[in-house]
């Protein structure tokens, strides 16, 4: 091909938001300028993703070699269907809750959270975000987990509250604990193959020794499934996300469990293939399901119900993963797609719920679909689609994993396509929970009325007595009743990252034949090796 490879700018994916975060480090002092150079920077990057996967819609896995060193002893990044799909769609939700973030603080937002730190750390996140779905060996994907857990830690804090601290401290333990296994477990994998890149860690596992590939195995798959937050190592995660801001929370849900999920599906489909641990897979999808679903409806506050059925969701994409079947892998590749945009878009609609409302415990909640009736509608509209409900999104994406597994026909299978039904429906049930008590109810039958709520007339404007001020929360009537009201940037932000989950649906053929052409070529694993190692990988 003469000329410019057009993937060979795939690098500019991760170059591009750390340029943009020295910038914006550069301009500590001026955060409309770091605001606008940040949105623009994410702009251009997701311009760029978006031109890789039209190149990649309808091609095989291409390969970049770094620094002039030929694979396996350089450092390689590959973007295939599956990769290039990730970035875009990681991309669309950094920039939506971005934006969010942006209007935010430009009203003034919660009153903590030092924007100048914001933005730098933000981009981190994201250039790391991009680096795990580049990498094409193990330990610049260990980098790339390093890179947006740095800037995480930083973005869970935010504020310096006891709250977000106490809840930092468990994110970072349980984060070092994963970084460390992985690191091991890489370090293992180089004495057994002498080798960290992912083609020919695939080939030369084959000759490796069947107890030494399943103890690899194993411990790859324990440091990945804590990064995924997978039963019963998603302990950490309803405890984290929800004392976080709600920006950090929204870009926490949709992205960073994902980069768990795809290191896993790349373990299961590219190192180790066949159904060595599917059973073993299929029980862990199964008590994510149920365990992550139940602790939902015992909740009483929206952002740790959402945490939990964040949780729960991520069993239906290991459920398609262990099917080992194109057809399950095909499912789980569009149900990744929607849960990102569609978890996003819930974390960001609490975000305005706690804002308008003051609060997100259900109990101090009510009436906000005559105080708020767009929030009311921008609710609605992805917690049924996270519920299943026909035609949206969710629903075509179970139902594609449904059939995988009725396919499977396996006791196991089976047993899961009866628990994802259950879930669906149990998960329907705590999200029409939260509608019917925070929009329906009016605000006098909470059990724990908010004092200011009380004092909202029906048309949703605001009676300011003396009684609402000195009860409402510190803060709260900051000399304007305005402060209550939502910044257009937030709403706007937010029913663009909804009407993406909806357009998942109008998109559905399509972006499932990509997810189905996707699993295909990681089944076959040859388009991977023969992209990094040349054609004297085929067959292997």
């Amino acid at each position: 091909m003469s000329g410019l490879d057009p993937v060979s700018l795939a690098p500019l994916a991760v170059i591009l938001p750390f340029l943009g975060a020295a910038l914006a480090f550069l301009l500590i002092r001026r955060p409309r300028a770091q605001a606008l150079m940040s949105n623009g920077v994410l702009t251009a990057t997701l311009a760029l993703e978006t031109w890789l996967l039209v190149i990649t819609w309808d091609r095989g896995p291409r390969s970049i070699e770094l620094g002039g060193w030929p694979a396996p002893f350089g450092i390689v990044m590959v973007v295939d269907q599956f990769s290039a799909l990730m970035l875009v769609v990681s991309s669309v939700v950094s920039l939506a809750v971005l934006v969010y973030a942006t209007a935010q603080g430009a009203a003034g937002g919660e009153g903590e959270e030092p924007i100048s730190v914001f933005h730098p750390a933000f981009l981190i996140l994201v250039a790391g975000v991009s680096n795990a779905f580049l990498a094409g060996d193990l330990f610049n994907l260990y980098v790339g987990f390093e890179i947006l857990l740095t800037a995480s830690y930083v973005l869970i804090t935010l504020g310096g509250t006891s709250p977000r601290i106490r809840a930092g401290v468990t994110y970072v333990v349980v984060s070092v604990i994963s970084s460390m296994l992985f690191l091991i477990a890489i370090a293992l994998v180089y004495g057994a193959t002498g080798t960290v890149n992912l083609a020919d860690v695939a080939v030369k596992l084959e000759g490796l020794d069947p107890g030494t590939r399943t103890m690899l195995h194993l411990m790859l798959l324990v440091a990945f499934g804590i990064k995924a937050a997978v039963f019963p190592l998603s302990f950490w995660l309803p405890d984290s996300y929800p004392t976080a801001p709600a920006p950090v929370t929204a870009v926490f849900a949709g992205l960073l469990t994902k980069v768990g999920v795809y290191a896993i599906v790349r373990l299961e489909t590219l190192l180790f293939p066949g159904d060595e641990l599917n059973d073993l897979l299929m029980v862990v999808a199964l008590f994510t399901l149920v365990v992550g679903i139940l602790g939902a409806l015992a909740q009483t506050d929206i952002k740790r119900l959402l945490s939990f059925t964040l949780v729960s969701h991520i069993g239906y994409m290991v459920f398609g993963l262990a099917l080992s079947s194109a057809v399950g892998l095909g499912a789980t590749v569009y149900y990744v797609v929607h849960h990102i945009v569609v978890q996003t878009a819930l974390f960001l609609v609490a975000g305005l719920i706690e804002r308008r409302g003051g609060t997100t415990a259900i109990d101090r909640l009510g009436g906000m679909a005559k105080i708020a009736p767009v929030l009311a509608v921008l609710y609605f509209i992805p917690a049924m689609n996270l519920g299943g409900i026909p035609p949206f999104s969710g629903f075509l994406g179970k139902l594609g994993l449904l059939q995988a597994g009725v396919q499977n026909g396996s006791p196991l299978a089976l047993a899961l396509v009866v628990a994802s039904v259950l879930v669906s429906l149990l998960t329907l049930l705590a999200l029409a929970r939260v509608w019917n008590r925070v929009f329906w109810r009016s605000p006098k039958d909470a059990e724990y009325p908010d004092p200011v709520l009380l004092a909202t007339r029906e048309d949703g404007g605001s009676v300011r007595t003396s009684s609402t001020v000195m009860n409402a929360p510190k803060g709260r009537w900051a000399g304007s009743d305005a402060v209550r009201l939502l910044p257009a940037g937030m709403v706007a932000a937010t029913v663009g990252i909804v009407a993406v989950g909806v357009a998942l649906t109008v998109v559905a053929g399509p972006l499932f034949g990509l997810a189905d052409s996707a699993a295909a070529s990681m089944l076959e694993r040859t388009p991977y090796l023969e992209a990094v190692l040349g054609h004297e990988a085929v067959g292997r």
